[in-house]
């Protein structure tokens, strides 16, 4: 059986980008870090993550997520990716990075599944970002394990 639990993708985007996201319409991004979190709790588990990995690199065209219309740009990178395993903790890592300072919510994009208002921010400086989606999964596990 696969792992399962909660991942946040760190990505980078080195060029700003108006994008077409699904039926949401058109998105505008700036350059800089982008944390995208979001569960692994299907027959795959975090076999997800490799497949968003993939999408980046250009080795696969289909769309599923929100994410992937930005993981699809030739400017978008996955750079790292924080799991907590066996835990539901997508939300709660939401809430917690949508607070954070100097970190800015991406409203309605990957959320359309719960009652948040998005799974996606974005920072200016990745290292910032990295700590806080760092700190966000070991705070919502409780358990301060983020090696997933």
């Amino acid at each position: 059986m696969a792992e399962t639990g909660t991942y946040t993708l760190l990505v980078e985007l080195t060029e700003p980008a108006a994008i077409e996201v699904g039926a949401l319409g058109e998105f505008g991004f700036a350059a800089g870090a982008y944390a995208y979190t979001g569960s692994a709790f299907g027959p795959g588990g975090f076999g997800r993550v490799e497949r968003h990995r993939e999408l980046a690199a250009g080795e696969r065209d289909a769309r599923h997520w929100h994410i992937d219309y930005l993981l699809g740009r030739p400017a978008a990178g996955v750079e790292a990716v924080v799991r907590t395993a066996d835990a539901d903790v997508e939300c709660a890592v939401s809430r917690a990075l949508a607070g954070a300072d100097g970190i800015e919510r991406v409203a309605g994009f990957g959320a359309s599944d719960c009652d948040c208002d998005a799974h996606l921010v974005h920072a200016a400086e990745g290292e910032r970002l990295r700590r806080a989606v760092e700190r966000a999964h070991e705070t919502a596990d409780g358990t301060g394990d983020t090696s997933g």
